[in-house]
């Protein structure tokens, strides 16, 4: 393969990485919701698709990619129908094949079928044409770390980080079909200081992936803090999937969206003691509060950090009184409820989490 042809494949990739992490920009439609969202007061491009069509998974990144170019766009609706789960659906409206993509007017339920090429380009001319829009197409951030000779071993051999890589080749059709998966799992895991996911081009970077006996693509390898010489992954390769597996060997508490669970930041050493604690007489809440403090000194990376929560919220309760975790969390709630960023919402969530164990309510 020529230097070019391995420049514009990566290419592709990189742009199917991109569009992954707009997935939920694409609006699920269903029986009972198709006419209530399309033919209404805005016009509606829908992909009817199957999930085991392979045209349709290699539209999805770029069908993705436009959902978030219009994301903005009031006069617009870009959404998908699943035609396993909803036949009658996708027969109502002639569909054949797949995937079959149709325009619906502004206040219409008589579509126009699309039939020019299956970009994220070529769809938003079209979208903007038929709608008298003008969006562009939206610019994406990348959150998998790109790996290269000169900065592998900085990055992978950090013993402070829990590094998952991905060893590719830019022709691997297993490789781009797991790279939307594979920058999701970046996206969920990017609050994350110890946790990186990478990956390399095993193709032009063969010193590396010879290195690590990388023999078919893609091979995924874990490097933990522990063990620099990495480890085989052998797990599946859905994004639960992924998911699990960072949180098992991390520690870490995220679901497949990146935000945090009910158990982030929760320390069982310390969660015993809380409920000594809680239990105590007043007298007798000063020298459990002695050894939460000892045990929280003792914690190590981010558990240190949960561990300064917990002594915080056992000081506010004895000097505030026992309702204190209560109302706490309800305000924590309220706040969550709110517009908030990324940082926040796992800030007050690990508090929340924390407090909810000096709950008497819990």
């Amino acid at each position: 393969m020529s230097r070019l042809s391995i420049c514009i494949a990566f290419g592709t990739l990189a742009l199917l990485m991109f569009a992954s992490a707009f997935a939920d920009d694409v609006v699920v439609l269903t029986e009972d919701n198709f006419e209530k969202e399309v033919g209404q007061d805005r016009g509606a491009l829908v992909e009817f698709y199957a999930p085991w069509c392979g045209h349709c998974k290699k539209l999805a990144p770029e069908y993705e990619k436009l959902a978030a170019s219009f994301k903005k766009a009031k006069s617009v609706l870009i959404a998908k129908v699943d035609c396993d789960e909803h036949k009658s659906l996708c027969s109502k409206y002639g569909v054949s094949g797949y995937p079959t993509i149709q325009w619906f007017p502004k206040g219409s339920l008589e579509p126009k079928k699309y039939e020019s090429a299956r970009t994220a380009e070529a769809l938003t001319e079209f979208v903007n044409n038929e709608a008298g829009t003008n969006a562009k197409i939206a610019a994406i951030p990348l959150n998998v770390v790109v790996l290269a000779s000169d900065n592998f071993d900085e990055i992978v051999l950090d013993e402070t980080k829990d590094v998952l890589v991905e060893f590719y080749a830019p022709w691997c059709g297993h490789c781009k079909n797991l790279a939307p998966i594979y920058e999701k799992l970046a996206t969920a895991f990017k609050l994350e200081d110890d946790v990186v996911i990478a990956n390399v081009d095993a193709d032009k970077y063969k010193d590396l992936g010879e290195k690590y006996g990388v023999s078919g693509y893609p091979t995924l390898k874990f490097f933990p803090k522990n063990n620099k010489a990495g480890e085989d992954y052998d797990g599946g390769r859905e994004l639960d999937e992924f998911v699990s597996f960072i949180n098992e060997k991390s520690g870490t508490s995220r679901d497949a969206k990146g935000q945090l669970t009910d158990k982030a930041g929760t320390v069982e050493a310390l969660d015993s003691l809380v409920k000594e604690f809680v239990s105590a007489t007043s007298e007798k809440k000063k020298a459990v509060f002695s050894r939460l403090e000892e045990e929280a000194a003792k914690l190590k990376g981010s558990s240190a950090r949960y561990g300064k929560i917990y002594v915080k919220a056992a000081k506010s309760c004895m000097e505030r009184g026992a309702e204190y975790a209560k109302n706490e969390i309800q305000r924590l709630e309220r706040m969550l409820a709110k517009s908030i960023g990324p940082a926040k919402a796992d800030e007050f969530t690990l508090k929340k989490n924390i407090l909810s164990t000096f709950s008497s309510e819990q």
